[in-house]
């Protein structure tokens, strides 16, 4: 046996708010058509459905947990939790799907998604990912825990991540064996209809196993560059400590998860429940200013796609929100001293340094 990766994504502190919302929004689909609204789905949870919305949301393993409880106790259909992680969507995982669907292929993507599993909502102690006589293998240790909450859980997590799993490949995901270790639902074929695969109830020990050769299947959405550049340049830029760090680094996340990447400063205010006024003074008592943490975030993400993509000018200065390549060129030799081409040039040529740093 060779153990790939194993990783211990649960806080000991379960009421510590260190996981995103990411993927609930399929739950509050799932019971949205069953008739619940999302307010009933989080009341009593400290968690507000418009922070379903808000990629800086943070709850606790606690809370994630009444939200579980109260989805099962609603719900009018029992295999709610196998139906919701069915309505997945690449988007609902944001930049963590994103990145996946971008590796090159599916052992890269599944490495990326293990490392940064709390992404992706776990409810386990632990999850290890290893290759056992020709047989891939990943298990849920420490499911006790969980109580009797576990089948909605393990439905819930493992439904979801077939679907997003798919969507990396582009294709259905080859399970081929799924155990369980709490006893056989009512709806137990379910289980098979949707992963495809003999299922064991009852088990010693929460596994999944699939074909270990799906993982040099190349992705077809794959451009490995675009997943390196999107995981450093996120790494990068959220890791910068400017004046108004706390502030800032929010302002930074809004803007990497929004569909308009550079929104004006009241709707990023909107987003961070200030006002316009306290955000521009909250800034400027730390030193700066919006716009200043704005350009600085598109002189990172400039510099990324010049140094590590092929992507012509006018196609950058698109990415990073300039209506034209003429603005982008003096705008970026305004931030670095140097036109776009002649900095690609430098960094090629290995006279240029690392992507200009915040000032």
């Amino acid at each position: 046996m060779k153990a790939i990766k194993i990783v211990n994504p649960l806080p000991d502190d379960h009421d510590a708010p260190t996981q995103s919302l990411l993927g609930l929004s399929a739950l509050a689909a799932e019971l949205g058509a069953q008739g619940v609204s999302v307010e009933n789905l989080f009341a009593r949870t400290g968690i507000q459905p418009c922070q379903l919305e808000d990629p800086r949301a943070r709850m606790s393993h606690r809370q994630r947990l009444a939200i579980y409880s109260n989805a099962r106790r609603l719900a009018t259909r029992p295999e709610v939790a196998l139906l919701a992680g069915a309505r997945q969507r690449l988007s609902d995982y944001g930049i963590y799907g994103y990145a996946m669907v971008s590796s090159a292929t599916f052992g890269q993507a599944l490495l990326l998604s293990i490392k940064h599993v709390t992404m992706a909502g776990p409810t386990v102690r632990q999850i290890s990912f290893s290759i056992e006589n020709n047989t891939a293998i990943l298990r849920s240790h420490g499911v006790e825990a969980l109580g009797d909450l576990l089948p909605f859980a393990a439905e819930f997590w493992r439904s979801s991540m077939t679907s997003l799993f798919s969507h990396v490949l582009g294709t259905h995901f080859p399970t081929k064996r799924m155990i369980f270790t709490f006893p056989r639902p009512q709806y137990w074929r379910l289980y098979e209809r949707m992963f495809d695969c003999p299922v064991e109830f009852g088990g010693e020990i929460m596994e999944w196993h699939f074909d270990p050769a799906v993982l040099d299947r190349a992705c077809p959405n794959a451009n490995p560059i675009t997943a390196q550049v999107c995981q450093q340049f996120c790494d990068r830029v959220l890791a910068e400590t400017t004046g108004g760090a706390d502030l800032a680094r929010q302002i930074r996340v809004v803007c990497l998860n929004s569909s308009q990447q550079f929104p004006p400063a009241r709707e990023i205010a909107d987003k961070l429940g200030l006002s316009l006024r306290t955000l521009h003074r909250r800034l400027s008592e730390s030193g700066v200013s919006y716009q200043e943490i704005i350009d600085d975030l598109r002189r990172s993400i400039a510099a990324e796609y010049l140094e590590n993509t092929r992507l012509q000018i006018d196609e950058v200065a698109e990415r990073v929100g300039f209506a034209d390549a003429t603005s982008f060129r003096k705008a970026f030799k305004k931030w670095t001293g140097h036109a776009p081409s002649v900095y690609r040039g430098l960094v090629k040529e290995g006279t240029m340094g690392a992507s200009p740093t915040s000032a």
